[in-house]
Protein backbone atom coordinates (compact mmCIF):
# COMPACT_ATOMS: atom_id res chain seq x y z
CA UNK A 1 0.00 0.00 0.00
CA UNK A 2 1.82 3.18 -1.47
CA UNK A 3 -1.01 5.85 0.00
CA UNK A 4 -4.69 7.52 -0.09
CA UNK A 5 -5.69 9.04 -3.00
CA UNK A 6 -8.96 11.68 -3.42
CA UNK A 7 -9.84 12.28 -6.71
CA UNK A 8 -12.03 15.67 -7.97
CA UNK A 9 -15.12 14.11 -7.38
CA UNK A 10 -14.12 13.30 -3.64
CA UNK A 11 -13.80 9.45 -3.64
CA UNK A 12 -10.98 8.04 -1.77
CA UNK A 13 -9.10 4.74 -3.15
CA UNK A 14 -5.75 3.16 -1.47
CA UNK A 15 -3.45 2.95 -3.63
CA UNK A 16 -1.58 -0.30 -3.61
CA UNK A 17 1.50 -1.54 -6.17
CA UNK A 18 1.05 -5.28 -7.05
CA UNK A 19 4.42 -6.93 -8.27
CA UNK A 20 7.20 -4.49 -6.51
CA UNK A 21 8.78 -7.30 -5.00
CA UNK A 22 8.87 -8.81 -1.35
CA UNK A 23 7.13 -7.13 1.79
CA UNK A 24 7.36 -8.27 5.70
CA UNK A 25 4.23 -10.53 4.31
CA UNK A 26 5.78 -12.51 1.41
CA UNK A 27 6.85 -15.77 3.10
CA UNK A 28 9.12 -17.31 0.74
CA UNK A 29 7.79 -15.34 -2.09
CA UNK A 30 9.61 -13.18 -4.36
CA UNK A 31 6.91 -10.51 -4.25
CA UNK A 32 7.08 -10.24 -8.01
CA UNK A 33 4.48 -10.13 -11.40
CA UNK A 34 5.06 -11.66 -14.36
CA UNK A 35 3.76 -9.05 -17.70
CA UNK A 36 1.07 -11.97 -18.37
CA UNK A 37 -0.72 -12.24 -15.54
CA UNK A 38 -0.81 -8.03 -15.16
CA UNK A 39 -2.40 -7.76 -18.26
CA UNK A 40 -4.58 -9.77 -17.48
CA UNK A 41 -5.33 -8.39 -14.21
CA UNK A 42 -5.19 -5.13 -16.18
CA UNK A 43 -7.89 -5.60 -18.47
CA UNK A 44 -10.22 -7.77 -16.24
CA UNK A 45 -10.48 -5.50 -13.46
CA UNK A 46 -11.44 -2.51 -16.17
CA UNK A 47 -14.09 -5.18 -17.61
CA UNK A 48 -15.64 -5.87 -14.55
CA UNK A 49 -16.44 -2.89 -13.71
CA UNK A 50 -18.03 -1.78 -16.74
CA UNK A 51 -20.05 -4.72 -16.19
CA UNK A 52 -21.23 -2.99 -13.29
CA UNK A 53 -19.72 -5.77 -10.64
CA UNK A 54 -17.94 -4.05 -7.65
CA UNK A 55 -13.91 -4.07 -8.00
CA UNK A 56 -10.72 -2.83 -7.67
CA UNK A 57 -9.45 -1.20 -10.68
CA UNK A 58 -5.79 -0.27 -12.17
CA UNK A 59 -4.48 2.84 -12.95
CA UNK A 60 -1.56 1.35 -14.22
CA UNK A 61 1.08 -1.52 -15.53
CA UNK A 62 4.30 -0.56 -16.58
CA UNK A 63 7.09 -3.20 -17.30
CA UNK A 64 10.11 -4.24 -14.93
CA UNK A 65 13.54 -4.98 -16.29
CA UNK A 66 13.72 -7.78 -13.57
CA UNK A 67 13.53 -11.59 -15.04
CA UNK A 68 10.96 -13.75 -13.20
CA UNK A 69 11.00 -17.24 -13.12
CA UNK A 70 7.07 -18.85 -12.96
CA UNK A 71 5.87 -22.57 -13.66
CA UNK A 72 2.87 -21.29 -15.36
CA UNK A 73 1.01 -25.04 -14.99
CA UNK A 74 2.18 -25.86 -12.03
CA UNK A 75 4.36 -28.89 -14.40
CA UNK A 76 7.59 -27.99 -13.06
CA UNK A 77 8.79 -26.48 -16.14
CA UNK A 78 9.78 -23.05 -14.77
CA UNK A 79 10.74 -20.37 -17.13
CA UNK A 80 11.64 -17.29 -17.41
CA UNK A 81 9.59 -14.23 -18.16
CA UNK A 82 9.01 -10.49 -17.89
CA UNK A 83 8.23 -8.55 -14.92
CA UNK A 84 5.77 -6.20 -14.71
CA UNK A 85 4.41 -3.70 -11.83
CA UNK A 86 0.47 -3.00 -11.99
CA UNK A 87 -0.62 -0.05 -9.72
CA UNK A 88 -3.94 -0.54 -8.66
CA UNK A 89 -6.47 0.86 -6.63
CA UNK A 90 -9.57 -0.18 -4.22
CA UNK A 91 -11.60 2.03 -1.08
CA UNK A 92 -10.09 -0.77 0.67
CA UNK A 93 -7.67 -3.43 0.90
CA UNK A 94 -9.18 -4.73 3.95
CA UNK A 95 -10.23 -8.48 3.81
CA UNK A 96 -11.70 -10.79 5.88
CA UNK A 97 -8.23 -12.71 6.76
CA UNK A 98 -7.10 -9.09 7.94
CA UNK A 99 -9.58 -9.90 11.11
CA UNK A 100 -8.96 -13.47 10.93
CA UNK A 101 -5.22 -13.84 11.26
CA UNK A 102 -5.49 -11.26 14.55
CA UNK A 103 -8.27 -13.30 16.41
CA UNK A 104 -6.19 -16.20 15.37
CA UNK A 105 -3.07 -15.01 17.01
CA UNK A 106 -5.38 -13.48 20.46
CA UNK A 107 -4.70 -9.70 19.37
CA UNK A 108 -8.09 -8.86 20.87
CA UNK A 109 -7.58 -5.10 21.20
CA UNK A 110 -6.06 -4.49 18.13
CA UNK A 111 -8.32 -6.71 15.97
CA UNK A 112 -11.06 -4.45 17.94
CA UNK A 113 -9.45 -0.89 17.25
CA UNK A 114 -9.02 -2.16 13.12
CA UNK A 115 -12.74 -3.01 12.97
CA UNK A 116 -13.66 0.38 14.24
CA UNK A 117 -11.46 1.92 11.39
CA UNK A 118 -13.04 0.21 8.83
CA UNK A 119 -16.42 0.62 10.18
CA UNK A 120 -15.88 4.47 11.11
CA UNK A 121 -13.90 4.52 7.26
CA UNK A 122 -15.85 3.07 4.66
CA UNK A 123 -19.97 2.06 6.74
CA UNK A 124 -21.09 5.38 7.25
CA UNK A 125 -24.48 4.12 8.01
CA UNK A 126 -23.61 2.45 11.43
CA UNK A 127 -22.90 4.58 14.34
CA UNK A 128 -19.70 4.35 16.35
CA UNK A 129 -21.50 4.41 19.43
CA UNK A 130 -24.10 1.85 18.25
CA UNK A 131 -23.38 -1.34 20.67
CA UNK A 132 -24.58 -3.56 17.92
CA UNK A 133 -22.14 -1.59 15.41
CA UNK A 134 -20.30 -5.29 15.26
CA UNK A 135 -23.58 -7.09 14.31
CA UNK A 136 -24.37 -4.83 11.91
CA UNK A 137 -21.12 -4.49 10.05
CA UNK A 138 -21.12 -8.40 9.72
CA UNK A 139 -24.96 -8.11 8.19
CA UNK A 140 -23.82 -5.84 5.34
CA UNK A 141 -20.77 -8.14 4.92
CA UNK A 142 -22.79 -11.14 4.56
CA UNK A 143 -25.36 -9.46 2.32
CA UNK A 144 -23.15 -7.95 -0.32
CA UNK A 145 -20.83 -10.75 -0.34
CA UNK A 146 -23.94 -12.79 -0.99
CA UNK A 147 -24.83 -10.11 -4.10
CA UNK A 148 -21.02 -9.94 -5.28
CA UNK A 149 -21.07 -13.61 -5.96
CA UNK A 150 -24.64 -13.73 -7.65
CA UNK A 151 -22.89 -10.85 -10.06
CA UNK A 152 -19.92 -13.13 -11.07
CA UNK A 153 -22.12 -15.93 -11.64
CA UNK A 154 -24.23 -13.34 -13.85
CA UNK A 155 -21.13 -13.22 -15.93
CA UNK A 156 -19.80 -16.76 -15.74
CA UNK A 157 -16.77 -15.27 -13.64
CA UNK A 158 -14.50 -17.88 -12.01
CA UNK A 159 -12.56 -15.84 -9.01
CA UNK A 160 -10.18 -18.85 -8.95
CA UNK A 161 -8.89 -18.70 -5.49
CA UNK A 162 -11.94 -17.85 -3.36
CA UNK A 163 -9.87 -17.98 0.38
CA UNK A 164 -10.51 -15.43 3.12
CA UNK A 165 -7.37 -13.25 1.96
CA UNK A 166 -9.09 -12.72 -1.22
CA UNK A 167 -12.53 -11.82 -0.08
CA UNK A 168 -13.24 -7.96 0.57
CA UNK A 169 -14.31 -7.06 3.84
CA UNK A 170 -16.34 -4.31 1.17
CA UNK A 171 -17.49 -7.18 -1.19
CA UNK A 172 -15.62 -5.85 -4.48
CA UNK A 173 -13.66 -8.32 -6.66
CA UNK A 174 -10.00 -7.89 -5.54
CA UNK A 175 -6.37 -10.21 -6.27
CA UNK A 176 -7.30 -11.22 -10.04
CA UNK A 177 -4.99 -14.32 -9.94
CA UNK A 178 -6.30 -17.83 -12.13
CA UNK A 179 -9.51 -15.81 -12.92
CA UNK A 180 -11.49 -17.76 -16.00
CA UNK A 181 -14.94 -16.72 -17.65
CA UNK A 182 -17.11 -19.65 -19.20
CA UNK A 183 -17.12 -19.92 -22.41
CA UNK A 184 -20.06 -22.06 -22.20
CA UNK A 185 -22.02 -23.07 -19.04
CA UNK A 186 -20.01 -25.54 -16.69
CA UNK A 187 -20.51 -25.41 -13.01
CA UNK A 188 -17.13 -27.64 -13.12
CA UNK A 189 -15.27 -25.18 -14.63
CA UNK A 190 -12.07 -24.31 -12.68
CA UNK A 191 -9.14 -21.73 -13.96
CA UNK A 192 -6.74 -22.19 -11.48
CA UNK A 193 -4.86 -25.25 -12.53
CA UNK A 194 -3.08 -25.74 -9.61
CA UNK A 195 -7.16 -26.23 -7.48
CA UNK A 196 -6.65 -30.28 -7.74
CA UNK A 197 -9.57 -31.04 -5.61
CA UNK A 198 -11.66 -28.72 -7.68
CA UNK A 199 -12.11 -26.16 -4.93
CA UNK A 200 -13.07 -22.95 -6.25
CA UNK A 201 -15.22 -24.43 -9.20
CA UNK A 202 -17.70 -21.90 -10.88
CA UNK A 203 -20.15 -23.78 -9.27
CA UNK A 204 -19.01 -23.58 -5.38
CA UNK A 205 -18.43 -20.29 -4.78
CA UNK A 206 -21.40 -19.39 -3.23
CA UNK A 207 -20.59 -22.17 -0.75
CA UNK A 208 -17.17 -20.68 -0.54
CA UNK A 209 -18.53 -17.38 0.40
CA UNK A 210 -20.63 -18.69 3.22
CA UNK A 211 -17.37 -20.55 4.41
CA UNK A 212 -15.36 -17.50 4.36
CA UNK A 213 -18.32 -15.85 6.76
CA UNK A 214 -19.14 -18.11 8.89
CA UNK A 215 -14.40 -17.67 8.80
CA UNK A 216 -15.29 -13.83 9.83
CA UNK A 217 -18.15 -14.85 12.07
CA UNK A 218 -15.76 -17.22 14.08
CA UNK A 219 -13.45 -13.82 14.20
CA UNK A 220 -15.64 -11.42 15.01
CA UNK A 221 -17.03 -13.62 18.07
CA UNK A 222 -14.65 -12.28 21.00
CA UNK A 223 -16.21 -8.59 20.06
CA UNK A 224 -19.89 -10.08 20.25
CA UNK A 225 -21.92 -10.68 23.32
CA UNK A 226 -24.04 -14.07 23.74
CA UNK A 227 -27.33 -12.33 22.17
CA UNK A 228 -25.34 -10.67 19.17
CA UNK A 229 -23.62 -14.01 18.80
CA UNK A 230 -26.93 -15.49 18.36
CA UNK A 231 -28.00 -13.47 15.98
CA UNK A 232 -25.09 -13.31 13.96
CA UNK A 233 -25.78 -17.46 13.59
CA UNK A 234 -29.16 -16.43 12.39
CA UNK A 235 -27.90 -13.68 9.81
CA UNK A 236 -25.49 -16.25 8.51
CA UNK A 237 -27.51 -18.99 8.34
CA UNK A 238 -29.86 -16.72 5.63
CA UNK A 239 -26.70 -16.10 3.43
CA UNK A 240 -28.37 -18.60 1.28
CA UNK A 241 -31.72 -17.20 0.72
CA UNK A 242 -29.88 -13.82 0.02
CA UNK A 243 -28.03 -15.24 -2.66
CA UNK A 244 -30.79 -16.74 -4.50
CA UNK A 245 -32.77 -14.12 -4.44
CA UNK A 246 -30.05 -12.05 -6.35
CA UNK A 247 -29.13 -14.84 -8.25
CA UNK A 248 -32.81 -14.87 -9.32
CA UNK A 249 -32.80 -11.27 -9.81
CA UNK A 250 -30.32 -11.02 -11.91
CA UNK A 251 -31.17 -13.98 -14.33
CA UNK A 252 -34.51 -12.69 -14.58
CA UNK A 253 -33.27 -9.46 -15.76
CA UNK A 254 -30.88 -11.50 -18.06
CA UNK A 255 -33.71 -13.15 -19.92
CA UNK A 256 -36.32 -10.06 -19.60
CA UNK A 257 -38.84 -11.74 -17.40
CA UNK A 258 -41.07 -9.38 -15.86
CA UNK A 259 -43.17 -10.03 -12.37
CA UNK A 260 -42.97 -13.06 -10.63
CA UNK A 261 -43.82 -16.53 -12.07
CA UNK A 262 -43.49 -19.83 -10.23
CA UNK A 263 -42.13 -20.87 -13.23
CA UNK A 264 -39.15 -18.54 -13.40
CA UNK A 265 -36.50 -20.52 -11.60
CA UNK A 266 -37.68 -23.54 -13.24
CA UNK A 267 -36.77 -21.94 -16.96
CA UNK A 268 -33.93 -20.57 -15.22
CA UNK A 269 -32.16 -23.89 -14.18
CA UNK A 270 -33.92 -25.60 -17.41
CA UNK A 271 -31.60 -22.98 -19.85
CA UNK A 272 -28.68 -23.35 -17.66
CA UNK A 273 -28.81 -27.24 -18.28
CA UNK A 274 -29.86 -26.75 -22.16
CA UNK A 275 -26.22 -24.44 -22.44
CA UNK A 276 -24.46 -27.33 -20.55
CA UNK A 277 -25.95 -30.19 -22.69
CA UNK A 278 -24.86 -27.87 -25.77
Amino acid sequence: LVGVYTNRHGERWELQLKGSGKTPYSRNGDGRAVLRSSVREFLCSEAMHYLGIPTSRAASLVVSDDDVWRDQFYNGNVKKERGAIVLRLAKSWFRIGSLEILAHSGELDLQRRLTDFIIQEHFPSIAMNNSNRYLDFFSIVVSETANLIALWMSVGFAHGVCNTDNFSLLSITIDYGPFGFLDSYNPNFVPNTSDDERRYKIGNQANVGLFNLSKLLQALKPLLDPRQKQLASQILEGYGERYYIRFTELFKTKLGLLGENENDNYLIAFLLKVSLLC
